[in-house]
């Protein structure tokens, strides 16, 4: 199964390709460091607009990148939350159009379950699903880390956040 992944949850347009949940086909970045760092930090609006601009080019090329064509696409992922609420609006939007134009089935994503997950992109979780264990995902940005426990659900895990505290 190959899953189109589009993240827009803050200041970067993200695309990939993924196989099977553990082979990356593509990613691609489009990083709008350089735009906001005038401005001394993210003006969310700016980078509302920027996805805007960003997110068909960066789609295309995760395509390309991956080797593949439309037809061999199984499902759309995308980040709907937490992050900036305009960033956000850009890549669910963008998500649900192809979704739906190309008939494929959408698969919400959560922006901090996303960061857990990514540690096993290559490689299984687990052989054996079978015990639950804590995550505990932090954030440079903000200060901010949540804690997860990870808990069996069918062949795989499911994160559940437990508890949320500044650091």
């Amino acid at each position: 199964m190959k899953i189109l992944g589009i993240e827009t949850s803050c200041d970067e347009t993200a695309a990939a390709i993924v196989e099977d949940g553990t082979k990356l086909l593509s990613n691609v970045v489009a990083s709008q460091e350089a735009i906001h760092s005038k401005y001394g930090g993210i003006v969310p609006e700016v980078a509302s607009r920027q996805h805007l601009l960003s997110m068909i080019p960066v789609i295309n090329e995760a395509v390309f990148g991956a080797s593949i064509d439309w037809g061999q696409i199984d499902a759309v992922a995308v980040t709907y939350g937490p992050g900036l609420a305009g960033s956000l609006l850009v890549g669910v939007s963008a998500a649900k159009s192809l979704a739906f134009a190309k008939g494929l089935p959408l698969i919400p994503v959560n922006h901090m379950e996303g960061h857990i997950y990514a540690n096993w992109l290559e490689e299984p979780l687990l052989s054996d699903v079978s015990d639950s264990f804590d995550a505990l995902e932090s954030r440079a940005r903000g200060a901010f880390a949540e804690r997860f426990t990870c808990a069996p659900q069918g062949t795989n895990y499911k994160a559940f956040p437990t508890i949320a505290f500044e650091v």
